[in-house]
């Protein structure tokens, strides 16, 4: 395989929305991350995850990475929606799931920022992995207008 067509293979990644929810189980605000400095795109939001490691489930991935990256214990990752990005450092297969329950205290152990944010995002600039996600929140949501400033 030559090395143009293996740089563009995807890599899974999986992709934690945390979603708050109201006593009558209605969806509410979800928390953004900022990319860490040194790593591509830094500064920009988007939706905490990473890859998954070989063997890994996405759910199991999930788990791993927002304890890592954020310090917190996830309950059940339900599976949302796939989305395949093409950006210039890499093909990623993102595996999106909604996550209600989690457990500790929120730690940037990557010296990243974090926001609970509603439509339309006000954190600028978000990263292009994370525009679909906003559009389907605005689908379920009936939310008309621009998902996001900027």
């Amino acid at each position: 395989m030559s090395e143009a067509v293996q740089e563009r293979v995807p890599v899974d990644v999986a992709v934690g929305v945390l979603v708050e929810r109201d006593a009558q189980g209605r969806e509410g605000r979800f928390l953004l991350t900022s990319r860490p400095a040194g790593k591509v795109y830094a500064g920009y939001w988007e939706f905490p995850g990473g890859k998954l490691e070989a063997g890994e489930t996405v759910e199991q991935a999930l788990k791993r990475e927002l304890q890592e990256e954020l310090g917190i214990t996830i309950g059940a990752a339900h599976p949302w929606k796939i989305e395949l990005m093409d950006y210039p450092h890499a093909r990623v297969r993102l595996h999106f799931c909604k996550v209600y329950e989690w457990s500790g205290e929120f730690e940037m152990r990557e010296r990243q920022q974090m926001a609970w944010e509603n439509l339309p995002v006000q954190q600028q600039p978000v990263l292009p992995g994370t525009i679909p996600v906003l559009q389907w929140f605005a689908a379920e949501r009936g939310f008309v207008g621009s998902t996001h400033v900027g």
